[in-house]
C-alpha cells in the first residue's frame, strides 16, 4: 500500500487530490501501527526478540518510539483503569478523572468543561501528540533501549514524508497534506483505543481484584464482523486481548465465545456494544467528568441564557 500511494502521489503531481493520498496514508500508518502493537505482544513471530525487533522497526516507520509505547502499554495492561497505576488515565489535555478535571486551569479548564463534545475534534491532534511524546521520551535522560535506532527511524519517517511533499507541492498544499495525514492518523489511532476502556468502571488505587475480574470488568468489546476487526486492528476484542495478550488476532473471535460462557458461569459482567454505542458512552462519560471543572455556584440556566 505504501508503494501504491507513492506511485499515485507521483502521478497526481500538484493537485488537491493529493489530500486523498494523505488521508489514505494516515489509514495505512494506523494499520502498520496495529501490526507493531501485535508484534509488541509477541503475536506475529515465533521468537520474543524477533517480535521486539519487528515492533521497534514498524513503530519507527509510523514515527513512534517503541520503547515509550512498551513502557506505557505494559503498565496499562497490568492495571487497566486503576487510578495512579494505569498511565492511560493520566491527564493529557482530556481529563479522565473528576479529581483531575477539578484542577484544570486556563485553556485546559475551558476544554475540560466541554471535553465530551470536543472529543472527536481533539482526536485530529492525537497523531501529533503521539509523535511529540515519542520525541520527548527519546530526548529525555531516562534509560532507553536502542535510543539511536529509534531516533533514526522516526527522523527517517518524517524525512520520507516531509521532503517529497514540500519538494513536489506548493507550500500551502504541502501543509494541507501534512495536516490531513496527521489528522486521519490521530482519529484512527485514538478512535480505536478510546472505546475499549473509557466509561468502564474505574478501580481505586488500593483495591485488589483477581486478574480475571479486573481485566473483564474494565474492558469493553465492540460488536461487528470482520470489517470491525480490520478497522480496530483486533482491539474490538479488548476483553480477550487483555486476558490473553499474546493471542493472535485471528484467534480472538473463538476465544470470545469461551470467555462469554465463563463470565456467565461466574456472574461477571461481559460488556459488548456497537461502535456507535461505544462512542456515545465515551462522550457521555467525558462530559460527566468535565462537570468537575465547572463553577459549582454557576446556574446552568443562567449560563445558557447568557450564551
Amino acid at each position: 500500500m505504501l508503494g501504491v500511494l507513492t506511485a499515485v502521489f507521483v502521478l497526481l503531481g500538484q493537485s488537491w487530490l493529493q489530500l486523498l493520498v494523505a488521508a489514505a496514508l494516515g489509514i495505512v500508518f494506523t494499520q502498520i501501527a496495529f501490526i507493531a502493537h501485535e508484534a509488541g505482544h509477541r503475536q506475529v513471530l515465533s521468537g520474543g526478540r524477533a517480535n521486539t525487533r519487528l515492533a521497534r522497526v514498524l513503530a519507527g516507520v509510523v514515527g513512534l518510539s517503541y520503547s515509550w509505547w512498551d513502557s506505557k502499554h505494559s503498565r496499562h495492561h497490568g492495571n487497566p483503569n486503576q487510578i495512579a497505576k494505569d498511565p492511560d488515565l493520566a491527564v493529557d489535555t482530556i481529563s479522565f478523572l473528576p479529581s483531575d478535571a477539578a484542577e484544570a486551569r486556563g485553556v485546559r479548564r475551558w476544554i475540560t468543561r466541554r471535553q465530551g463534545w470536543l472529543f472527536f475534534p481533539l482526536l485530529t491532534l492525537e497523531g501529533l501528540n503521539l509523535h511529540v511524546h515519542s520525541f520527548r521520551h527519546l530526548l529525555s535522560s531516562r534509560a532507553t533501549a536502542r535510543r539511536p535506532l529509534e531516533m533514526a527511524l522516526i527522523l527517517g519517517h518524517f524525512a520520507a514524508i516531509v521532503v517529497p511533499v514540500f519538494w513536489s507541492l506548493p507550500v500551502g498544499m504541502g501543509f494541507a497534506f501534512m495536516g490531513v495525514q496527521l489528522a486521519v492518523f490521530g482519529v484512527c489511532m485514538g478512535g480505536s483505543f478510546a472505546p475499549n476502556h473509557k466509561g468502564m468502571p474505574v478501580i481505586s488505587p488500593g483495591a485488589r481484584l483477581d486478574f480475571f475480574s479486573k481485566q473483564v470488568r474494565t474492558s469493553r468489546n465492540i460488536r461487528g464482523g470482520w470489517w470491525v476487526t480490520m478497522i480496530y486492528g483486533g482491539l474490538n476484542y479488548q476483553i480477550e486481548h487483555h486476558l490473553f495478550p499474546s493471542m493472535p488476532r485471528p484467534r480472538l473471535a473463538r476465544a470470545r465465545e469461551i470467555v462469554r460462557e465463563k463470565c456467565a458461569q461466574l456472574d461477571v459482567p461481559y460488556t459488548e456494544v456497537s461502535a456507535h454505542r461505544s462512542y456515545m458512552i465515551v462522550v457521555r462519560y467525558l462530559n460527566a467528568v468535565g462537570l468537575a471543572a465547572r463553577d459549582p455556584f454557576e446556574c446552568p440556566l443562567l449560563a445558557q441564557r447568557r450564551a
